[in-house]
């Protein structure tokens, strides 16, 4: 699994809204994808060890 990829969802979920500071939905994505998109190769790393666990491998991607 790639972070991007994970991360090009978040993305996705984020632009289905409307950029509106006052939905705290959107202000959680906002800000979720945001921080992680700073911190590429931390959140890699998580996914990398996620992977290892297994976490992904109902995925079919």
């Amino acid at each position: 699994m790639k972070a991007e990829t994970l991360l090009a969802e978040l993305n996705r979920l984020r632009k289905d809204l409307d950029d509106d500071p006052t939905d705290l939905e959107w202000l959680t994505l906002h800000h979720a994808f945001c921080f992680i998109s700073y911190k590429m190769t931390e959140f890699q790393k998580y996914v990398d060890e996620q992977s290892r666990q297994g976490a992904f491998d109902q995925f079919e991607g």
